[in-house]
């Protein structure tokens, strides 16, 4: 027996031994990218789009329409304050100017297999908290695991295929993937913040907090009035303010948020003074708020900057949990009572371009019919699809902009009378074979989208539709969210350049009766589940495309949702008292590689006084 067990601890030791010495042997590697090699070498000092030598100082001031009630953003209680990840730093960081790469921040280095079945992070041996003590392997365990525990509800289907994680001594952590076919794992791992254990062990982790926490960020919470203003702070000693993807961002020595119940209050405080950036979300404010003599005199600048994101997709979302938006039938007609073309006419002032796919704006959008390398994955699952989907190039309803649409509401009440809806002849109303009659609320959470509903109402109002419209507060709009409490909302679903496992949380049927998940609208679907599985498993750049072109389809024809807008550029407003980079990058902003110019502050403030 002894002999046997010793075989079995010197077998066990064997293999630790030849793991360890086969986890020496990867190269260190300084970034991962999802496809393909880093844009920027290992020797790099910063990102092409950022000023390392810009200056320090002065304060970036924004707006936010709302409230929060809580500094903690990681669990499904209370409204987040407004950029509190500023006060946390991630294992590794994206640069905005690759679809998706990451490079090292909390980790110095990372080591990954070619096939891609774990990835060890060197945490940098400078990462520090606020308060001095380093980051160590037990504080990404003790976040990951927390996350799992008591966490947003996204977590767990985000990590799913985490099967563990393990310190390995010596500042390395590693993650073991129990599905090696998800190649964008390593980097799903990266986007991990690290959170101190030592300041939450006697604290509880799943309830929310209006207590400064702790972090290793840039910057720190320096004061706030809860629900009303919050103001960070940049940690003058912060650790990483050398490292190459950091150099040139955080240049503002204070980023301050004030909250607002009104956006037109808020508009009207911007062109006052009361902050100094904005970016605008609203068409008709674009279009006939930024004017005036302080953006003739260059006191206020308008601006629009181009970018190459993808759009995702914003529209109309019904909850498939709701008995009357079961069948596809009535989802399809009731888009045809939504004219987008005389909205962008009349209330967008034509800025807006239809949206037609869920990955709008990139390359993984669907278009025209399936080619050859779709079908591969849609043809297997032919029997839970729409026929449209093989069949069909998939279009919204297009109206000639003058606000007549019988022929459009012709075809949605034949698709109403199909699915069981019949006009009462005496009521006029859109009832059942129960004599019960087709009414639903939309929930908004602004009150700028009334405008945009209630044309939308008065049409559904001549198909026998009741629509009732309901604005509530932030707060009980994001509770109501969460626990699925609503007929239909405006959603918007943003999508990355590498849709990978947050899919799961959008579309999946695990997510569906999770509460707090982003599956919205309830989807149940077994096709689905397979198509989005097969994109998070794809190996490569184009077949992650070709499979995402194929859910798209899926999404599309089962008509989820009454299909928005979007526009390809950024509509900022700021007071001209900034400088920023001469390359703006590809996709994103990159707002905070802009800083304070002394020379135009000193100018604006002399003119406004004046």
């Amino acid at each position: 027996m002894k002999r046997l067990l010793c075989w079995g601890f010197c077998a066990l030791s064997f293999l630790w031994v030849s793991s360890v010495a086969a986890n020496e042997e990867l190269p260190l590697r300084h970034a991962l990218a999802m496809n393909g090699e880093p844009k920027y070498s290992a020797d790099f000092t910063h990102f092409e789009y950022a000023n390392p030598n810009a200056p320090k100082g002065g304060q970036l001031h924004q707006s936010v329409i709302g409230t929060y009630d809580s500094f903690h953003p990681f669990i499904p209680k209370g409204v987040g304050a407004e950029d509190i990840g500023l006060i946390y730093e991630t294992l590794m960081i994206s640069s905005q100017d690759e679809p998706f790469t990451e490079y090292g921040l909390l980790a110095a280095h990372v080591q990954m297999p070619e096939d891609r079945s774990f990835v060890i992070f060197h945490l940098h041996p400078d990462a520090k908290f606020h308060d001095g003590a380093s980051v160590k392997p037990a504080d990404v365990i003790f976040t990951f695991n927390s996350l799992l525990e008591k966490g947003d509800p996204f977590y767990k289907k985000y990590y799913k295929d985490v099967q563990s994680v393990t310190d390995l001594g010596e500042g390395r952590v590693r993650f073991d993937f129990g599905d090696s076919t998800n190649q964008e794992l390593p980097l799903i791992v990266g986007q991990l913040p690290v959170l101190p254990q030592h300041y939450w062990e006697n604290r509880d982790f799943g309830e929310s907090t209006l207590e400064p926490p702790l972090g290793s960020g840039p910057y720190r919470i320096a004061e706030f009035e809860a629900g009303k203003t919050i103001t960070y702070e940049r940690v003058p000693d912060y650790w990483g303010k050398d490292r190459p993807a950091q150099r040139g961002h955080y240049n503002f020595d204070r980023i301050r948020y004030d909250y607002y119940r009104d956006s037109t209050v808020a508009l009207e405080a911007f062109n006052a003074g009361e902050y100094n950036f904005r970016q605008e979300n609203t068409s008709k404010d674009w279009a006939t708020m930024y004017n005036g003599p302080k953006y003739e005199q260059q006191l206020i600048i308008k601006e629009e900057i181009h970018h190459e994101l993808p759009r995702g997709m914003q529209g109309f979302a019904y909850n498939l949990r709701r008995p009357i938006f079961q069948d596809a039938r009535v989802r399809e007609a009731l888009g045809y009572a939504f004219d987008f073309e005389w909205s962008n006419q009349n209330l967008f002032y034509g800025q807006y371009r239809r949206s037609t796919s869920y990955y709008t704006n990139s390359e993984m959008a669907s278009s025209g019919l399936p080619s050859e390398a779709e079908l591969k994955y849609l043809e297997p699952l032919k029997d839970q699809l729409p026929p449209e989907v093989f069949t069909t190039e998939f279009r919204v309803p297009v109206s000639d902009g003058s606000g007549n649409l019988r022929s459009q509401l012709r075809q949605a009440g034949a698709l109403l009378s199909a699915a069981g809806w019949q006009v009462d002849a005496n009521s006029r109303k859109r009832v059942n074979n129960a004599g019960e009659s087709f009414s639903f609320e939309i929930l908004l959470v602004s009150p700028a989208f009334e405008r945009i509903v209630l044309p939308f109402k008065k049409n559904l109002e001549r198909l026998g539709i009741d629509m009732s419209v309901r604005v509530v507060d932030p707060s009980q709009y994001v509770n109501r969210l969460r626990s699925f409490d609503f007929d239909m909302v405006v959603t918007v679903v943003g999508q990355s350049l590498s849709p990978g496992n947050e899919q799961r949380e959008f579309w999946h049927s695990e997510s569906a009766d999770l509460e707090g998940s982003r599956n919205l609208m309830g989807i149940r679907n077994p096709a689905v589940d397979q198509l989005v599985e097969s994109l998070i498993a794809a190996p490569n750049r184009q077949e992650l495309i070709t499979r995402t072109r194929a859910l798209d389809r899926a999404l599309l024809w089962n008509h989820y949702l009454i299909p928005h807008w979007h526009i390809n550029y950024f509509r900022v407003g700021y007071w001209n008292r900034f400088s920023r980079p001469a390359i703006t990058p590809k996709y994103g902003l990159g707002l905070l590689t802009w800083w304070e110019d002394p020379t135009k502050a000193a100018k604006v403030d002399s003119q406004n006084k004046n």
